[in-house]
């Protein structure tokens, strides 16, 4: 059974899918979304750090100074807590995936160095946006989603993407009935939006 406001995957992921219905904007996301949130964390983990983790005798050394509990951490952890409470399936193997580019980030952070690291940033992240603007425009001919609801596309979207992967290859739901519900809503808002398309035309 589907969970009620802030949790309600359901109604998140039909509002997504909505704006994500051709195969071609659907695999380009796929593509860029999970870069975008890594990416992110790189240029995060220059952040100050909000207490230093003791050295451990077991752990190599410099471990305390690679992994900084800074605001690259505090949104993993957000974003991976947030995961799991819309689905314990699926949001736990999203969850490994936030704590894997996180540790990953981190440790690219630490080799190239601030004044190399915004660069790459800066640069992927064009990339990456830009082929998603390529989706929307060329293929989905709808605006994304962030125009309407900012907080889900950048919140929710590393979630969706992921969700949307694992439908496609092992068809797995969140519980029974899930993707018809998904389709039906996502059908009627598409319809909506055509029709109001057709009435600013007319």
């Amino acid at each position: 059974m589907g969970k009620m406001g802030l949790f309600d995957l359901e109604r998140h992921f039909a509002f997504y899918g909505a704006y994500h219905s051709d195969p071609v904007n659907v695999f380009l996301h796929m593509l860029f979304v999970w870069p975008l949130f890594f990416t992110a964390l790189v240029l995060f983990y220059f952040t100050p750090s909000f207490f230093i983790l003791p050295q451990i005798g077991l752990l190599p050394s410099g471990f305390n100074h690679t992994f900084l509990l800074n605001f690259g951490f505090l949104f993993t952890l957000i974003y991976s807590l947030f995961y799991v409470l819309l689905d314990k399936k699926a949001g736990c193997l999203a969850a490994l995936l936030c704590f894997s580019c996180w540790v990953g980030s981190s440790f690219l952070a630490s080799y190239l160095g601030f004044s190399l690291a915004w660069k790459v940033v800066l640069a992927s992240q064009l990339f990456c946006w830009t082929g998603q603007f390529i989706g929307h425009g060329v293929f989905e001919k709808r605006a994304p989603a962030l125009l309407d609801n900012l907080a889900q596309a950048f919140i929710m979207a590393p979630f969706f993407v992921l969700l949307e992967a694992l439908q496609t290859t092992i068809g797995y739901e969140p519980y029974p009935g899930f993707s018809k519900n998904v389709k039906e809503k996502i059908g009627a808002d598409i319809k909506e939006w055509h029709d109001k398309k057709q009435k600013k035309i007319s």
